[in-house]
């Protein structure tokens, strides 16, 4: 093994004794405990996480000292996240879109907004029109899918001032039994739409499958196409890992 190689194999040991359950409860660790966990030099890991830390992908606490994973390293593996999202997400919005014959899009949550990453047709194509806008999380199927993991304190910090916060947790709690979201003319005048929830391997949201269209042409239908979208969902869900609970009281 190359000089590299090994130095790059000490690196991935202090990622992963900072990615340990330890280090998230105790908000990081410190030289000396990093040093003990990987039998290591506590000067050797010193240097170390001083060049990690100039490239910004582990950070250190001013008060406490202690070092813990960097933003560069969360960027870097979100966008890795959302490229592998997209990537299981496309055919199934194919299979989708041409069943309901109505454009899908694969949604995630910014802040406070729905942000598009893919938008497909259901003539099999892509529609750029919506991929990359952002749009308020509170008014739209796909905002109140995206927020189905939320408690109300959360909902709290995330809409500050918000004039209805009771009834928009009552309305994502009765959707979140439903098993997805539906929404009438509420975010756009005419339009109308349904979202269902992708999780992850944790059984977390991570991202929203949404059918929007004219309430013209889906209103009489919402319920019919919010089934099939969380159908559709859960397919992608099972390409990231997740594997649904069995019901109360089946054996498995």
């Amino acid at each position: 093994m190359t000089v590299s190689g090994h130095g790059l194999r000490r690196d991935l040991d202090l990622l992963e004794a900072l990615a340990s359950a330890d280090a998230q409860r105790a908000g990081g660790l410190g030289v000396v405990r990093l040093a003990t966990l990987t039998g290591r030099e506590k000067s050797q890991v010193s240097r170390a996480l001083k060049a990690l830390a100039l490239a910004g992908v582990v950070e250190r606490d001013p008060d406490t000292l202690r070092y813990r994973m960097g933003r560069r390293l969360f960027s870097l593996v979100a966008r890795s996240a959302e490229d592998r999202l997209v990537r299981a997400a496309e055919p199934v919005m194919h299979a989708l879109s041409a069943d309901l014959e109505e454009t899908s899009h694969l949604c995630v949550l910014r802040d406070r907004e729905v942000l598009t990453l893919l938008s497909v047709s259901g003539h099999s194509f892509r529609v750029h029109e919506w991929e990359g806008r952002g749009v308020p999380a509170d008014r739209t199927s796909a905002g109140r899918v995206l927020l189905f993991d939320a408690t109300p304190d959360e909902l709290y910090v995330r809409f500050p001032g918000h004039p209805a916060l009771p009834t928009l947790w009552t309305t994502i709690r009765h959707a979140r039994d439903e098993g997805f979201a539906r929404v009438v003319e509420e975010f756009e005048p005419g339009l109308s739409g349904v979202s269902a929830p992708v999780r992850d391997f944790r059984g977390r949201v991570v991202a929203a499958l949404n059918i929007s269209a004219p309430d013209a042409r889906i209103g009489s239908r919402l319920a019919e196409a919010g089934h099939r979208t969380i159908a559709a969902a859960d397919v992608v869900s099972a390409h990231l890992g997740w594997e649904p609970e069995p019901p109360p009281g089946r054996m498995t």
